[in-house]
C-alpha cells in the first residue's frame, strides 16, 4: 500500500505514538487490564462480526460502523483496546492501545485477539452480555417474560436472561451448545 512493512497477526508493535510503539507488551500496557480482567474494546467499521462474538465471549465491546470519532468519545474514560485492520491507523497515534487485525475471518480475528492480549480461558464470560447493545444481562424469572417469547420456548426452556438496554429476551438454545464448542476451541 505505501511501503510500510505490514504488522504481524496481532501485532503491536507497529503502532506508534511518538517513537514509542503503543501497544508493545514490553511497554507494559496489559498491565491495567490484567490486573482487573476486564479487557474492553473498540472496533472499527470492518469488523462487526469480531465485536459480535467478542460480546459472546462476554467482553465490552463498542462497535463503531459510522462514527469512530463518537465511539472512542462515548468510552467515559474507561480504556479500550482500539481494533483495526486499517493500517494507516496504527500509525497515527490517535489511539493508545491498538491491535492491527490481519484475517478476513472472524474466528481467526479472534483469534488473533486473544493472543495479542494473553486472554485466558477464565477470562471469558459468555453469554453475559447483549450482542445487540453491549450492556450486561441479567437473568429474570420465566414468568416475567410469557407473552414476550414464543409458547413453546417458555414450555421447553428454563432460563431466560434480559438485557435492560434494548429488552432483548435469550435464552440457550441449539446455538449456546454450538458457540460454547467454538469458544473452548479458541483456547486450544
Amino acid at each position: 500500500m505505501d511501503g510500510e512493512p505490514m504488522p504481524q497477526n496481532g501485532s503491536w508493535g507497529e503502532c506508534q505514538i511518538g517513537a514509542e510503539p503503543c501497544c508493545s507488551k514490553k511497554n507494559g500496557f496489559l498491565g491495567a487490564y490484567k490486573e482487573t480482567m476486564s479487557f474492553a474494546f473498540v472496533a472499527e467499521a470492518t469488523l462487526g462480526k469480531l465485536a459480535k462474538w467478542l460480546r459472546i465471549i462476554g467482553f465490552d465491546t463498542i462497535y463503531a460502523p459510522k462514527n469512530l470519532a463518537k465511539a472512542l468519545m462515548e468510552t467515559n474514560g474507561k480504556p479500550r483496546i482500539y481494533l483495526t485492520r486499517t493500517r494507516r491507523m496504527t500509525y497515527m497515534g490517535k489511539t493508545p492501545t491498538c491491535i492491527f487485525i490481519v484475517s478476513d475471518d472472524p474466528f481467526e480475528q479472534l483469534k488473533e485477539v486473544i493472543n495479542a492480549v494473553d486472554m485466558m480461558p477464565e477470562d471469558v464470560k459468555p453469554f453475559s452480555r447483549c450482542i445487540r447493545c453491549n450492556i450486561s444481562i441479567r437473568q429474570v424469572d420465566k414468568t416475567s417474560v410469557r407473552g414476550l417469547v414464543p409458547d413453546y420456548i417458555l414450555e421447553t426452556q428454563h432460563i431466560f436472561q434480559t438485557c435492560t438496554g434494548c429488552g432483548r429476551i435469550y435464552w440457550p438454545g441449539t446455538h449456546t451448545e454450538r458457540s460454547r464448542k467454538v469458544i473452548k476451541t479458541l483456547f486450544e
